[in-house]
């Protein structure tokens, strides 16, 4: 990890928030309870910051999501973070705030460092519309945020992760067929899926027989791996987590 990253990320965790005293919790009736209410228990998608003037767009994967109890989960674009949500007539702060330290090629560590501040920059003005979310420090840097609903397991066409596919890996789950398909990365695949109770029985894949990089047929190798046996698997909102036989994780989420 280079040095900038590092340092980047280092003020990513140690970042304190103001405690806003003698304020209310996420989803209280007191002072501030409106806005609380309905912005509690939605899944807040980034959709950009604006910092000094200059306008960012957010990484599709920037969210947060803030629970009754006031406890706050997200993602900066690369690293998860959490916090305790404390609000005020109108007004909302972000306590305690952590985050991981990882590093993702795509997502400019700049962005996530000015997402992390422009949160914790104490006292935010919050203005919520049906399904819009803007929070405004006091100098008027602001993060919009829009109301993203969850993807459904079934029909929805989950792209793989994997960095090496460039999203042309997906799958795809008809449940009124019982059978999944999609693509590799490179070939086309088809195979019986039965799903219950967190796992899938994947039966024989059926693909086509093309040639391909490298990098692709290695990634290919690795989710013909799900195949002939049962997956654990695990939807948390538009992610979807594939788990093997041999422990193995494969990430997907919800193509737009």
């Amino acid at each position: 990890m280079d040095k900038q990253r590092l340092a980047a990320l280092t003020a990513l965790t140690l970042l304190p928030l103001a405690v806003a005293c003698g304020s209310e919790k996420a989803g209280s009736d007191s002072v501030g309870a409106g806005v609380s209410a309905s912005a509690t228990g939605v899944h807040w998608a980034v959709e950009d910051i604006t910092v000094d003037g200059k306008r960012s767009k957010a990484p599709g994967n920037a969210y947060l999501r803030i629970a009754e109890g006031g406890e706050v989960k997200g993602n900066l674009g690369c690293n998860n973070f959490g916090a305790e949500a404390v609000f005020e007539d109108g007004h909302v702060t972000f306590d305690r705030m952590r985050a991981t330290e990882m590093a993702c090629e795509d997502v400019p560590p700049a962005f996530e460092e000015r997402l992390a501040r422009t949160l914790s920059d104490g006292d935010l003005t919050a203005s919520l519309t049906s399904d819009r979310l803007t929070l405004t420090t006091a100098d008027g840097d602001r993060v919009t945020l829009t109301k993203q609903e969850a993807a459904p397991f079934y029909g929805t066409k989950w792209t793989i992760t994997s960095p090496d596919t460039d999203g042309r890996a997906h799958l795809t789950f008809d449940e009124k067929t019982g059978q999944v398909g999609g693509s590799l990365g490179c070939n086309k695949v088809k195979a019986e899926a039965t799903v219950r109770d967190g796992r899938i029985t994947l039966g024989t894949a059926s693909t086509t027989r093309m040639m391909c990089d490298t990098s692709l047929m290695n990634t290919e190798k690795t989710l013909l791996g799900l195949f002939d046996g049962t997956v654990k698997y695990e939807l948390d909102h538009r992610n979807l987590v594939l788990t093997s036989e041999n422990g193995e994780h494969i990430n997907a989420t919800a193509a737009e």
